[in-house]
């Protein structure tokens, strides 16, 4: 069964999109709760008509999302959860919280617009935002352990050349005695 849709349906299509579904899908959902028409030659006439009258308005909807999209794009989202010992988090890092930390930082994002799996472990994953049709952003994001120690042997690797030759010479010094 073809149906125009008439929202976005994410998984399914977006809005005045024709696709292809079950017929009791079409029948007992999308057609009930005005999420969809049925696709017959009059609708399809009706909706070639419409979207030449919003081509304008399309155009402008689609540049102002590849416009956000554009912002996001070396933006990395860093979240800090609450670890076990075994590097599993306590509860799950979820689009909810993706959303939360991006409106942190000034980015106005929806959550249901914002796909991926839900995290439950500490390092980096990716999640993606679809913002219209053919504008995706692919969301780097690393969960860090709230709780973890600092990382001490970074402040060892910038020490200089100098320091680490005088470091050596009072080890083999007290190795000799």
């Amino acid at each position: 069964m073809d149906i125009i849709l008439k929202e976005d349906i994410i998984g399914l299509g977006y809005k005045n999109e024709i696709v292809k579904v079950k017929n009791g899908y079409g029948r007992n959902y999308l057609i009930p709760t005005g999420k969809g028409v049925i696709a017959s030659e009059s609708a399809r006439k009706q909706l070639a008509e419409d979207l030449k009258q919003k081509a304008s308005k399309i155009a402008a909807e689609k540049a102002a999302a590849q416009s956000k999209a554009d912002s996001l794009k070396d933006v990395v989202v860093t979240i800090s959860a609450k670890v076990s010992a075994t590097g599993v988090t306590y509860g799950s890092v979820n689009t909810a919280t993706v959303a939360e930390e991006l409106k942190k930082k000034g980015f106005d994002v929806d959550r249901k617009i914002i796909t991926m799996h839900d995290i439950k472990k500490v390092g980096n994953f990716e999640a993606t935002i679809h913002f219209y049709k053919d504008v995706e952003v692919k969301l780097p994001v690393e969960v860090i352990a709230e709780n973890a120690p600092k990382a001490e042997p970074a402040a060892e690797a910038t020490e200089t050349p100098a320091e680490g030759a005088e470091a050596a010479e009072t080890t083999e010094e007290a190795k000799a005695e």
